[in-house]
C-alpha cells in the first residue's frame, strides 16, 4: 500500500503548497465525495441540465470543452453560477501536447480561455519539461493546478512502464504546478510527497464499451489501487437509471471505498 492511503484527505492538505490541490481536498472532505463526472456531451442545454442535477454529488467537473457544437461565453457563466450553487471544482480535460510557447497559447487565449475558469488541466508528459513551464506560466498565478496523464485507461495505451515513470519525475521538478496524476493506481509511495491520482474507467455495471474503455469498479480504484477520485461518465449520465440515483450510487461507491481504505 502506498504510505497515505491511510490519510483522510484533510490531513494531505499540508502536503501541497498549490492553492487548487488544497482546495481540492479541502472540498471533498467538506462535501464528502471523491467523484468526478466526466460529461461528454455535446449541447450547452443538455451540459448544465445534468450538471445542475449531479453537482450537489461530486467534488470536481470534467469537461471536454471543444465537443459543444454551441459553446459561447455565457455557457462559462452559466458554469461558473452552478460551480458556485454546488460546490465543485472544474477540471478541462485538455491534454495539452505541444510544446511550452504554444499550450501557453492555447491554455490563455483563443475563443475559450481555458485558464480563466477551470481550476485543473492536464497534459501528456510526451513533449518534456517545456510543456509543463508553459502551462505553469498561466496556471500558477492564477491559482491553477496541472496533471499529468502518466497512465490510460484505454486498451492498449502505450503510457506503460518508462513513461509512467518518466511523468513521475517530471511531476517532482514541478511540485508547485503538478498536483497528481490521471493513473489508475498511486504512482508514488515515498513518505515525503504526495500528489492526487485521478482514474478513469470507472463503472458499476459495464467491463468495457466496445471502443477501448476498460472499467474498474469504484472498490477496484480507491481500495485496492489507492487512486484518489473516482472518474465517471457514461455509467451516468447514460444510464436508463435517473441520473441523480447514479450519481448518489457512484458517489456512495466511491466514498464508502475510501472509508474501508482508511480502516484497513
Amino acid at each position: 500500500m502506498a504510505f497515505n492511503s491511510k490519510k483522510t484527505y484533510g490531513e494531505r492538505i499540508e502536503n501541497f503548497t498549490n492553492i487548487a490541490a488544497r482546495e481540492l481536498l479541502t472540498l471533498m472532505e467538506r462535501k464528502k465525495t471523491n467523484l468526478s463526472l466526466a460529461l461528454d456531451v455535446n449541447t450547452k442545454r443538455e451540459f448544465l441540465e445534468i450538471a445542475d442535477k449531479v453537482g450537489p454529488y461530486i467534488c470536481l467537473l470534467k469537461t471536454h470543452i471543444d465537443i459543444l457544437v454551441d459553446f459561447d461565453q455565457d455557457f462559462i457563466e452559466q458554469l461558473k453560477k452552478l460551480q458556485n450553487k454546488h460546490d465543485f471544482m472544474i477540471f478541462e480535460d485538455r491534454k495539452f501536447a505541444d510544446i511550452g510557447n504554444t499550450v501557453k497559447h492555447q491554455y490563455s487565449k483563443g475563443i475559450y480561455k481555458i485558464a480563466e475558469w477551470a481550476n485543473i488541466t492536464n497534459a501528456h508528459p510526451l513533449p518534456g519539461d517545456g510543456i509543463v513551464s508553459g502551462l505553469k506560466e498561466v496556471g500558477l498565478p492564477l491559482g491553477r493546478g496541472l496533471l499529468l496523464l502518466a497512465e490510460m485507461s484505454s486498451k492498449g495505451s502505450l503510457a506503460t512502464g518508462a513513461y509512467t515513470e518518466a511523468a513521475v519525475e517530471m511531476a517532482r521538478r514541478h511540485r508547485d504546478f503538478v498536483i497528481g496524476f490521471i493513473a489508475g493506481r498511486k504512482l508514488v509511495s515515498n513518505e515525503n510527497e504526495d500528489f492526487i491520482v485521478m482514474s478513469p474507467g470507472v463503472g458499476l455495471d459495464s467491463s468495457k464499451d466496445g471502443l477501448g474503455q476498460q472499467y474498474r469498479t469504484p472498490r477496484n480504484v480507491i481500495l485496492e489501487s489507492n487512486s484518489d477520485i473516482i472518474i465517471v461518465g457514461r455509467g451516468i449520465y447514460e444510464s436508463d437509471k435517473d441520473v441523480i440515483e447514479e450519481a448518489l450510487r457512484y458517489k456512495n461507491a466511491g466514498w464508502n471505498a475510501y472509508l474501508e481504505r482508511l480502516m484497513n
